[in-house]
């Protein structure tokens, strides 16, 4: 019986992963589990999958969630030691981390130096601390599988010994896979008239909001090469995206040889998690089975990084390393907010992500005491760049 935390259990991710839970009930059980605030999503979770633990972000949301959950063994706590507690504690074996954003990081790097099976949807954990959460997965052998389905798909395309070598196993190139977002055909004229709506609505994942603006400027997608070169130790100009519209191929490995693997599926995050809960063994996920005759073509171009310039500077962040990527997470996260609440617009977010970047040098990634230090002065230059806007 392997036991679970789920960090994010809320979110989209979180929701899945109970869903492949749930078609194994002799095979899994849920220590804990989190949110933030939304206290009656989680309440009902916990009710269906009773939990030991449940963390939320406030001490309203806790009080709140211990109302709901009266009368039930489940011991509710909040705040980021509780989080870092759930993910470390002795009584759970595999966590999964998805958590959206800097809030991820902390109790992420608990469960990898607490020597977890670390299933990991929170990005920013690698992308502010790359080095760092690689030396803690190390020197505690923890065990760290990729739930991206981007990245899932290069894991199960590499060789089982891959050891982040590419040139020791013949790796040429890691192709990732986009689906270009709800923007990929519009005029680039007319992205400053996005509406938060517009860029919620994405052609083939159902996503948080975060995530659906950071899709449709290509953020993500950048986050992501920045994710793969610590996962894999694939250096920038050996990681290429592609424009893959129809979201059927996950991502590549391309080798020397000439040879390009590829893992396909029908776009739903349940394939990946329980991949990832299973491994190195296979579950059923629930997913319906890929029919390729449905597919009259699948399509593949290289990005505009005139339409996407978030991607290029994810590109610029990873090759000047230390805490650049860092800076460029952190700034990009506060122009989101902005833009979902509507004090800039669509176009303006890779300008504050920009300025960000280019007014405040970035320094060494020596501990995460500093990764966060930089961290808050990004997100204070960003917000005085959108006061100023």
């Amino acid at each position: 019986m392997q036991r679970i935390t789920i960090l994010g259990a809320t979110g989209s991710i979180g929701v899945s992963t109970l869903d492949v839970l749930a078609r194994h009930p002799g095979q899994y059980r849920v220590h804990a589990l989190s949110a933030h605030e939304r206290v009656d999503a989680l309440a009902a979770q916990c009710r269906v999958f009773l939990p030991q633990r449940a963390v939320v972000g406030t001490p309203e949301a806790a009080a709140r969630l211990r109302d709901l959950l009266a009368g039930l063994p489940i011991d509710v706590a909040h705040g980021e030691a509780a989080l870092c507690e759930i993910a470390s504690s002795p009584e759970t074996d595999t966590v999964m981390a998805a958590i959206v954003g800097a809030a991820g990081l902390a109790p992420t790097l608990a469960a990898a130096r607490a020597g977890k099976k670390v299933l990991l949807a929170n990005k920013e954990a690698l992308v502010m601390s790359g080095q760092l959460f690689m030396d803690a997965v190390k020197e505690h052998k923890a065990t760290l599988l990729p739930i991206d389905s981007e990245h899932n798909a290069i894991f199960q395309s590499l060789p089982g010994t891959y050891g982040r070598s590419p040139d020791a196993a013949g790796v040429a190139k890691i192709l990732l896979t986009a689906s270009g977002g709800p923007f990929l055909n519009r005029a680039v004229e007319t992205l400053e008239a996005v509406t938060p709506e517009e860029a919620c609505k994405h052609p083939n994942w159902s996503m948080g909001r975060k995530i659906s603006v950071d899709s449709a400027t290509m953020m993500n997608k950048g986050l992501e090469v920045i994710e793969a070169h610590w996962l894999f130790g694939a250096p920038a100009d050996r990681i290429e995206v592609v424009i893959h519209p129809q979201s059927v191929i996950h991502s590549m490995v391309s080798y020397v040889d000439g040879s390009v693997l590829a893992q396909l599926g029908n776009p739903d995050m349940r394939t990946p998690i329980a991949h990832a809960l299973a491994y190195p063994e296979r579950i059923a996920s629930g997913v319906e089975q890929l029919d390729l005759t449905q597919w009259a073509a699948l399509q593949f171009h290289k990005p505009d990084f005139d339409r996407f310039p978030c991607l290029a500077l994810a590109f610029d962040a990873l090759r000047a390393g230390g805490t650049a990527p860092a800076l460029l997470n952190a700034a990009n996260e506060i122009a989101v907010q902005a833009f979902l609440e509507r004090r800039i617009g669509f176009r303006a977010i890779d300008l504050v992500v920009r300025r960000v970047m280019d007014e405040n040098p970035h320094g060494a990634a020596s501990s995460i005491e500093a990764v966060m230090a930089q961290d808050a002065r990004a997100r204070a230059a960003a917000e005085r760049i959108v006061h100023a806007l």
